[in-house]
């Protein structure tokens, strides 16, 4: 019997994953770097400005009010991406009793998974939403010596990768990327080999990406 590749068996796995984003975004984010063969994120140092490629990256946010608070990147790459991890849910299915020849719904006391939101509803798309604009404002807090990362990567882990880029590295606006209709990678187009080339990219090398810079490379072959 054939054995499933690794990649499949890493997206089976974790298409099954539930609980919160804390418990599992970790895990699930060094077995994606393995799966995209890039280099696993390095142990956090004291000092932030060391701090190129790690997990839980300090950022100061300085209020109007005058005082400062500490938020925390889920997974930062320096000149490459800020990144931030939900967890939703799946919708809870109806469980069905047959009891003297009648069916009645039991509704469970408690959900079986818990999560950011309920996939495929609005409050999904909402934290979704606002997960983008939470990683936005990480990307704005970060010193201005190491400038605006040029992806966003917003990550609901087991269930989709969401990719937004401003390659102008200004700050200003932030699309998805490559389009709106295609910037949403799902767990089962992992399998495929562009995207997984894709995301290699937008780790190790996102300037690559930019549509720009490609067509000037067509541009001077053809001269």
């Amino acid at each position: 019997m054939e054995q499933p590749s690794a990649i499949a068996t890493f997206i089976s796995r974790w298409q099954a994953s539930g609980a919160s984003e804390r418990a599992n975004y970790v895990s699930f984010l060094n077995e994606l770097c393995d799966q995209i063969n890039v280099a696993r994120p390095e142990p956090t140092q004291t000092d932030d400005a060391q701090n190129n490629y790690v997990f839980e990256r300090n950022v100061t946010f300085y209020n109007a009010d005058g005082s400062t608070s500490v938020g925390r990147i889920d997974l930062y790459k320096r000149a490459c991406f800020v990144l931030e991890a939900k967890q939703g849910s799946e919708k809870q299915g109806k469980v069905q009793s047959e009891e003297e020849n009648f069916l009645f719904e039991v509704t469970p006391q408690k959900p079986k998974r818990k999560g950011t939101a309920v996939r495929g509803t609005k409050g999904w798309d909402e934290a979704m939403l606002k997960a983008r604009g939470q990683a936005e404002r990480y990307a704005k807090e970060l010193p201005a010596s190491e400038g605006w990362p040029p992806f966003l990567v917003i990550v609901d882990v087991g269930f989709s990768i969401e990719l937004y880029a401003d390659f102008t590295r200004s700050g200003k606006t932030y699309l998805p990327f490559p389009d709106a209709r295609s910037h949403r990678i799902q767990m089962a187009d992992l399998a495929r080999t562009e995207i997984q080339e894709r995301l290699r990219l937008v780790w190790n090398d996102p300037l690559a990406l930019d549509p720009s810079r490609r067509s000037a490379l067509v541009t001077r072959e053809v001269a």
